[in-house]
């Protein structure tokens, strides 16, 4: 088989950096997977396996785990996958080197109101920058399903030299240079799902998840336009691809938080759970902010707030929503 030389680092061993390590080591010699636990560093380097994150997942054994992020200075391409708020602390700590940064982390940042990429151009502005999102849960990307996806780029020239190393028989990227669309739609696709699962978890019906995802979508359109995304991008896998799996199926962490809250379980008990992280929880407060600092209409956005902040029950959220002036869809 031949191998390529070119070498790949993945930061963040949990279940989404975990599959992209599986995936992308492919024809690869060796892929260095930084995690910040050092047992779940020797679980995969003795037994080839994340127990922690993505049980039941034989490793290819070219994927080696590591605590050193100083290991990583040779790679020639970084995968950030850690939690969004640890974003600007896993930077700091990255190796000076001319590595690109592939964004993997959905979110924005809670003090700054930044997106993660304007995270990375203010403490890396010399670091070529690109964006991977879509539609994946890890399982089915460690397990070689067929996962079609963005990856969006700040040049052609970036893609050109990115894609012989991101793309697999079973992994299809596809260009776009809009950095700042691929983020926002897989930062706003996590509330919207919450908003999703507190539908199934009340009984409301497949018509109310139906309008959440439709309404919810118009909610990504306006915001995306107002921090700089084509509508075109939000459209595509990395915002309503990203939007219906999500808002979908239980393999989400986001919809799972929100049928807990529907059905009447406390966000404090639903978010205790160290093993995953429902990005949306945290990124829902955030992006409300930002929305009302602009002046952008997000009454889905608002509920799931109100809802995680436990000052209503899903119910109630729902019949205000319901209740609202009747206006034109396409405004």
């Amino acid at each position: 088989m031949n191998m390529t030389k070119a070498k790949i680092g993945v930061v963040g061993a949990g279940a989404w950096g975990t599959a992209l390590a599986q995936i992308l080591s492919e024809g690869q010699d060796e892929l260095l997977l930084w995690a910040r636990e050092p047992e779940v560093v020797s679980q995969i380097n003795d037994s080839h396996e994340n127990q922690a994150f993505l049980p039941g997942h034989p490793l290819r054994k070219n994927i080696r785990a590591t605590t050193d992020m100083g290991e990583l200075t040779a790679c020639e391409a970084l995968l950030i996958v850690t939690p969004a708020q640890h974003l600007r602390a896993s930077l700091k700590a990255l190796p000076d080197n001319d590595a690109a940064i592939i964004l993997c982390s959905k979110g924005i940042e809670e003090d700054s109101q930044k997106l993660m990429s304007e995270v990375i151009n203010e403490l890396r502005p010399d670091s070529p920058l690109a964006v991977l999102s879509g539609p994946t849960f890890a399982h089915e990307v460690a397990q070689g399903l067929p996962t079609a996806l963005t990856l969006a780029c700040d040049s052609r020239a970036l893609w050109e030299r990115l894609n012989p190393l991101i793309s697999k028989p079973s992994f299809r990227p596809y260009f776009s240079d809009d950095i700042a669309g691929a983020e926002i739609g897989g930062a706003v696709k996590n509330v919207l799902a919450i908003g999703c699962g507190v539908v199934e978890g009340a009984g409301l019906g497949q018509n109310a998840r139906a309008s959440i995802i439709s309404r919810g979508f118009a909610e990504m359109l306006r915001y995306g336009a107002a921090r700089g995304a084509r509508a075109e991008t939000l459209s595509g896998l990395c915002g309503l691809g990203d939007l219906v799996l999500t808002c979908s199926s239980t393999s989400s962490r986001n919809f799972s938080l929100g049928k807990g809250l529907g059905e009447g379980k406390s966000a404090d008990i639903l978010l205790s759970d160290r093993t995953t992280v429902a990005e949306g929880a945290f990124t829902a407060p955030v992006l409300q902010r930002d929305a009302k600092a602009r002046a952008i209409d997000m009454p889905i956005v608002d509920a799931v707030c109100a809802l995680l902040a436990g000052e209503s029950d899903s119910r109630t959220i729902v019949g205000q929503l319901m209740g609202r002036p009747l206006v034109s869809e396409h405004r």
